[in-house]
C-alpha cells in the first residue's frame, strides 16, 4: 500500500475495532498520537485501561479489521468518495465540536460543509401537502441566503426539502442512514445524482451496510451537527425529525418548528416542540431570517463603515472582519479564525456588543448587526 491508502487504511479499521465508539476513538488517538499509532501501540498501555483495553489489544490483533479496511478503501478511491477524518480540515467544523461526533465522514460532492449557512428541512414521512408546501416557501425564501439545505433523504418532507433545493438552485446534502455503494429510498436514486453536482452524500458507515432501523438516530446526529438551524415543518408524536430535534438541542442549536392543526396527527410533534419550548414557533422563512440575525433592514454606507472601524481596537477588528465574512461564527470559531485568546475575544464581544455592533444568538453564536 502507498502511505497515503495505509493511513486512510488504519483511520477507517479504528471505527471497526469492537467497542470502541466514536468518543472513545477519538480518545485513543490523543493517547496514542495517530489511528496507526493505536494499532501498533505497545500492550503495556492496553493493559493499564483495564478490560476495555485488553479488549482493544485483542482486536488490533485481528488482521480481518485491517483487511476489512483495506476493501474499504479501495472502494472509495474507486468511486471518488473522500474521506473526512475528525483531525483535517475539511471536516465539518461544526459537527467536530459535537462531543459524539463521528470519527470519519465519507462524502462524495461538490458542496462545502463548511459553509457559512447551513440549514436542516427535517419531517414526516407521510407528508401532507400543507407541509410539502411550508418546505417549499420556506426554502425558496431562503434563496438569497444561499444557504445549503441539509436532510436525510427519506420520503416526505426531507425528499421534498433536497427536490426543492436543487430546482431553486441552491446546493442540497443527505445525510445517509447507509453506504454508499446505494440509494435509499431506491425512488430517489435520481434525486441523488442531480445532488452530487449541486450538494452531495454524506454517511458514517462503510458500504454495504444495510439502512436498518438503528441505523437513523446516528444520521439524525450528523444531521443537527452539520447545521445552524434545524427547521421541523411536520412531525408525528414520535419519529426521526423528533429525535433530531432533540439532539439539536443538545448541541445547543437553534431549532424552528412550524405549527399545524391541533387535529393534525402529522402537526402533533411540531406543536408539541412549540409548547415545550424545544423549537421557536415559524411561519416563513423571513421569521428564520430575523430569529437567527441573518436579515439586514439597512446597508451601512462604506464609508460611516470605515470610520467605524478606525474605532474599534485591533482585536475587536479582527473579529468585526471575520463576521462580515462569514456571516455568524461562534466562539471558538472566532478564536481560531482571529488568532485570539479566550480572553481577548471574550472581553472583545462584550465591547462590540455594548457598541451595538455584534448580537449573540442562542448557542453562543455571534452574528453582526
Amino acid at each position: 500500500m502507498v502511505m497515503a491508502q495505509e493511513n486512510m487504511v488504519y483511520r477507517i479499521g479504528l471505527t471497526l475495532i469492537p467497542g470502541v465508539g466514536d468518543v472513545l476513538g477519538k480518545k485513543l488517538v490523543s493517547l496514542f498520537g495517530s489511528a496507526e499509532a493505536v494499532f501498533k501501540g505497545n500492550r503495556p498501555v492496553f493493559q493499564k485501561m483495564g478490560r476495555v483495553g485488553r479488549l482493544i489489544a485483542n482486536a488490533v490483533g485481528n488482521k480481518e479489521i485491517l483487511l476489512r479496511a483495506e476493501k474499504e478503501a479501495t472502494f472509495i478511491e474507486r468511486y471518488g468518495i473522500r474521506l473526512l477524518y475528525f483531525q483535517d480540515k475539511p471536516y465539518p467544523q461544526r459537527l467536530k465540536h459535537c462531543y459524539d461526533s463521528p470519527v470519519l465522514l465519507f462524502y462524495k460532492g461538490t458542496a462545502d460543509l463548511n459553509f457559512p449557512r447551513i440549514v436542516a428541512v427535517v419531517g414526516t414521512r407521510s407528508a401532507t401537502a400543507y407541509g410539502k408546501s411550508v418546505a417549499r416557501e420556506i426554502i425558496g425564501g431562503l434563496v438569497a441566503q444561499q444557504i445549503v439545505v441539509v436532510s436525510g433523504l427519506a420520503y416526505g418532507i426531507d425528499g421534498c426539502a433536497h427536490r426543492h433545493a436543487l430546482d431553486v438552485g441552491l446546493n442540497t446534502v443527505g445525510v445517509l442512514g447507509h453506504g454508499l455503494d446505494r440509494i435509499y429510498p431506491s425512488v430517489h436514486k435520481t434525486m441523488a445524482e442531480r445532488m452530487l453536482s449541486q450538494g452531495g452524500l454524506v454517511t458514517e458507515f462503510l458500504s454495504g451496510s444495510q439502512p436498518d432501523r438503528e441505523n437513523f438516530p446516528r444520521r439524525n446526529r450528523i444531521i443537527a451537527g452539520l447545521s445552524d438551524a434545524i427547521v421541523v415543518v411536520e412531525a408525528a408524536k414520535k419519529g426521526g425529525a423528533l429525535i433530531t430535534a432533540d439532539i439539536a438541542n443538545s448541541y445547543n442549536r437553534d431549532v424552528f418548528a412550524v405549527p399545524g392543526r391541533v387535529t393534525d396527527p402529522f402537526s402533533e410533534g411540531s406543536n408539541y416542540l412549540i409548547r415545550t419550548n424545544r423549537a421557536a414557533l415559524i411561519q416563513t422563512a423571513s421569521d428564520l431570517e430575523y430569529l437567527m440575525g441573518w436579515k439586514r433592514d439597512a446597508v451601512v454606507p462604506n464609508a460611516v463603515q470605515r470610520k467605524i472601524f478606525q474605532e474599534l481596537t485591533p482585536d475587536e477588528e479582527k473579529i468585526i472582519n471575520l463576521l462580515r465574512e462569514r456571516g455568524q461564527a461562534g466562539i471558538d470559531e472566532i478564536m481560531t479564525g482571529a488568532g485570539l485568546a479566550t480572553s481577548c475575544v471574550s472581553a472583545a464581544l462584550l465591547n462590540l456588543e455594548f457598541e451595538g455592533m455584534v448580537r449573540c444568538l442562542p448557542g453562543k453564536v455571534y452574528v453582526m448587526l
